[in-house]
């Protein structure tokens, strides 16, 4: 019965992150990554060079008195180092290309995910968290695509080529050069998991930060704060936070310090040893001494180096699996529940809504509708009335599909909306809230977001219609204003108006308007409604109101109470009733009413 909603109260099903699908985010770059492969193989074999020369100069050019020699061994280092450099710039160029190319397509991926999730989702989870999860986790992606991934298969490689040469050049120091290396190695797992449990915590402590930022910083959220003199309580707990947040990242940094230190007095210790028993085989006449020399730079710089490198980074990549999975399970949560393949697309709407026995809850406990049955006909302007909590803005968000009801069915020319594509069944939809949300742009930006390729004509028009036109005219920058942060640089019932002017100007078939002129005085809803009424001729309209104004234009009134109709009909037909609508009429209305008949 719940099924089709994403409840946050629930725990979610976790899938643990695994490299096959962390691969795929490489699929579409395998060409720059097959160049990154050949530069870092090239680079490991040049690399090889330096020493070996360096064993010629010892134990043949410089004995030998051979200049000839040592100038060629020399420039060979040289161009060995030229090499080098170029190959890792290249490589440093097309590694930028695959991290920024993966971080693009997982931020657009998730964003893309998080659009399509239901309304439900976003009212239960807090809006610094999802801010977290795309732009933080996925920054944190990028240290391992462009850095940590790549660094671990340098030093394998590294490594590999290394030891097979050391073994071709002289397998008796190569065994003795290799001999501490499984230590370096062992003690890689217990810390990797300790780590990694330490990790998620610390980026769900993140998410708190997060949170309490994006709430208190926000126009709102600071304008409370100063509103109640809370800033102390406000420091106290983010101070709190932190402090949890910065203890997580002290046992962060400690973890395994012993670990890093025994590897540290390995890197020394090695080269000790490979000293101790190249020595004694020189001393025996049995090795050159420049071979000892070559095999200590080689362990040093090629061996034990990387071998130190790449347990850090298992550490580091363990540690990443935290934010992979955090990533993932975004985007393997359900989205909103879109209409089957075979899914009608609505043409030619009528505007014809009828709800069949409709129950709907928000969960389990909370039974939002019980057994709603209304119809509203083509062209019908309905209002809704009763107390809040009723549900009359639930009724109204059944129809675009923010919800679906569990038991009944909400029609719409007939057509049960769960049977149509999204797109086509909110095309011919329009709805302006009691609360107003504008984008940080111009004002003509705002109102082409409904209709991106009208005329300027069009958007004027629809503006005179909402009575917000000769404001915007006499701004110095007219249209192209920008009204700033949620529009906060206007006033309540300018937004208001520019929110109707947007849904004008999208010029649907069915109109639903949530208390859409509650933020206006009395002059300019007038004068909206005036701009209201020709609007609505031949379009359907939901009307949610607590102004006797809508009430008694309307051509049907559903008096809605503890999620029910308890009745319909118009308002004459009501008042004879004398019902909850009457009373209604009587503790709410009336004092309207004498206001509006002692107007001039």
């Amino acid at each position: 019965m719940w099924s089709n909603m994403y409840r946050p109260d629930k725990p979610q099903v976790k899938k643990r992150v695994n490299w096959r699908r962390i691969g795929l985010l490489f699929a579409p770059y395998w060409r720059q990554e097959t160049l990154v492969l050949a530069c870092i193989v090239v680079s490991a074999i040049v690399g090889l060079a330096p020493a070996y020369l360096i064993s010629r100069i010892i134990d043949t050019a410089i004995p030998g008195g051979n200049f000839r020699e040592l100038a060629l061994d020399v420039g060979l280092m040289l161009a060995a180092a030229v090499l080098t450099m170029l190959f890792s710039v290249v490589q440093g160029f097309l590694n930028s290309i695959v991290g920024e190319g993966i971080m693009r397509d997982m931020r657009t991926s998730l964003v893309s995910h998080l659009h399509k999730m239901p309304l439900n989702f976003f009212t239960g989870t807090k809006t610094g968290e999802i801010m977290n999860r795309v732009s933080n986790d996925v920054d944190n992606i990028d240290n391992v695509v462009t850095g940590t991934l790549t660094t671990l298969l340098t030093n394998f490689i590294t490594i590999a080529t290394t030891v097979v040469w050391m073994f071709v050049w002289n397998w008796r120091l190569a065994l003795l050069s290799i001999a501490i290396v499984p230590l370096m190695v062992l003690p890689l797992a217990p810390v990797g998991r300790r780590m990694y449990e330490i990790r998620r915590k610390t980026r769900e402590k993140r998410d708190e930060i997060e949170s309490i930022t994006q709430e208190t910083l926000s126009i709102s959220g600071i304008t409370l704060i100063k509103s109640f003199a809370r800033e102390a309580y406000e420091h106290s707990r983010f101070y709190r936070v932190g402090t949890d947040l910065m203890n997580l990242e002290v046992n962060l940094a400690m973890v395994g310090r012993w670990f890093i230190a025994a590897i540290t007095a390995m890197v020394i210790i090695g080269p000790a040893v490979v000293w101790l028993g190249g020595g004694w085989l020189a001393l025996q006449h049995t090795l050159a001494i420049g071979v000892v020399v070559a095999f200590v730079q080689y362990i040093q710089g090629r061996l034990y180096g990387p071998a130190a490198s790449l347990a850090g980074i298992q550490v580091q990549i363990v540690s990443a699996l935290a934010v992979f999975e955090r990533i993932f399970d975004y985007l393997d949560m359900t989205p909103e529940e879109y209409a089957p393949p075979q899914a009608l697309a609505l043409e030619n709407v009528r505007g014809d809504i009828a709800f069949d026995d409709v129950t709907f809850g928000y969960n389990e406990t909370r039974t939002a509708l019980r057994g709603i049955s209304l119809h509203v006909a083509p062209g019908q302007l309905a209002a809704f009335v009763g107390p809040s909590g009723a549900g009359k803005t639930t009724i109204t968000q059944l129809v675009p599909r923010f919800y679906d009801p569990q038991q009944g069915r909400v029609l719409i020319d007939g057509h049960d909306v769960r049977s149509l594509t999204l797109e086509s069944l909110r095309r011919d939809i329009g709805i302006v809230t009691q609360e107003t949300y504008l984008f940080h742009d111009t004002i003509g930006n705002n109102l082409r977001y409904a209709k991106p390729d009208a005329s300027v004509e069009q958007v004027q028009a629809a503006a005179r219609a909402a009575n917000i036109h000769d404001f915007i005219a006499s701004l110095p920058e007219g249209y192209d204003t920008v009204v700033g942060e949620r529009g906060h640089k206007l006033s309540g019932g300018e937004r208001q108006r520019l929110a109707i002017a947007r849904v004008l100007l999208k010029n649907p078939k069915i109109l639903i308007l949530d208390e859409a002129t509650s933020a206006l005085d009395s002059h300019n809803e007038a004068a909206i409604q005036a701009a209201l009424v020709p609007l609505m001729r031949g379009r359907t309209s939901l009307v949610i109101a607590h102004r006797l104004s809508t009430i008694l234009s309307a051509d049907v009134i559903f008096v809605i109470e503890d999620g029910r109709v308890v009745e319909s009909g118009t308002h004459a037909v009501l008042l004879a009733r004398n019902g909850e609508y009457a009373r209604l009429y009587r503790k709410q209305f009336r004092d309207e009413a004498r206001s509006i008949a002692s107007s001039p």
